[in-house]
């Protein structure tokens, strides 16, 4: 019996002292975003950084701001510079009084990355956003390696007036003065029509949290105003497109949709201003593709933004 348990004694002090050798697998550091600012194209624009290596811009879309790209950018910054700007006009970006034409817009991002020293780079872009992303491509196509599209439309390219989005045709002609008095004070109440109505299942869409920090951000002096000034120049950006889809991108394209939102029309666009387009209809979302499937959309978009 005394054998027995001083060599089970043994035992187990030689597993604890090889168990005491063992060195720990160090808690992965989260990836730190930088929010900083930079004077380009003659206006202020807020930007989020993240990450080192070749250049990724994220482009966010109306009723959002960079802050939606947060959960993307801490898993490209791995192996990428991940830069999400405000848009002229949003969150903490300056709100000059004109250039919400996309060509104009395209060239703020343009500048920025110019001004980060990038010459060439990898864009994606969701609802206005994609929109910004498409104008960059068609103005710089020498300087941009890949693009993503996601859920909306590009204004002038096939039979645009049609696609699924716009069967709330009121909100693309909602500014002026009367609307802007109409909207002042209640920010969310305006932005809960794009945030429910536009989603597959509104309990699954942007998230509580998500809803205020945007509220707030629109909510600041001349926000709105350049919000609706996006949708005011749709038939500028429309007679834009149509000169530069005269021209196909032949970069990969990547155009991501939801199945109850733009399903295969920004698909199809694509197809009519690109030559090497991939689509992929995001079964059971909406608009928000981010918020309402970030288990299908994050990794796509990873494997195809880092090839």
């Amino acid at each position: 019996m005394h054998t027995f348990m001083q060599t089970l004694s043994d035992t187990l002090a030689g597993v604890l002292a090889a168990a005491a050798v063992i060195t720990p697998v160090p808690a992965q550091e989260p990836i730190a975003i930088d929010s900083r600012f930079a004077e380009v194209s003659r206006t202020r624009l807020h930007y989020l950084i993240a990450g080192k290596g070749d250049p990724v811009l994220l482009l966010h879309g109306y009723a959002q701001t960079s802050h939606m790209w947060r959960p993307l950018i801490a898993e490209l910054a791995k192996t990428h510079t991940v830069i999400a700007p405000d848009l002229r006009g949003f969150g903490q970006s300056a709100k000059p009084p004109q250039g919400y034409d996309k060509t104009t817009m395209a060239r703020d991002i343009h500048a920025l990355a110019a001004s980060l020293g990038y010459k060439r780079v990898k864009l994606a872009g969701h609802d206005i956003g994609l929109m910004v992303a498409y104008a960059y491509a068609a103005q710089f196509p020498a300087e941009v390696e890949r693009i993503a599209l996601m859920d909306a439309f590009l204004p002038g390219v096939g039979d645009w007036t049609k696609v699924w989005l716009l069967r709330d045709l009121w909100h693309f002609h909602f500014y002026g003065e009367t609307p802007l008095k109409l909207v002042a004070g209640r920010e969310r109440t305006y932005f809960e029509h794009f945030w429910n109505d536009f989603a597959a299942d509104r309990t699954k869409s942007v998230s509580e949290r998500d809803r205020r920090i945007y509220a707030k951000a629109y909510g600041q002096p001349g926000a709105m105003r350049a919000g609706f000034e996006v949708f005011k120049a749709f038939e500028q950006d429309a007679a834009d497109f149509q000169k530069l889809s005269q021209t196909k991108l032949t970069m990969p394209m990547l155009v991501m949709t939801g199945e109850k939102a733009s399903g295969e029309f920004l698909i199809q666009q694509g197809r009519l201003v690109a030559d090497n387009v991939e689509g992929v209809v995001i079964n059971s979302s909406g608009h928000w593709l981010m918020d309402e499937a970030p288990n299908e959309v994050i990794p796509k978009l990873v494997a195809f933004l880092t090839r």
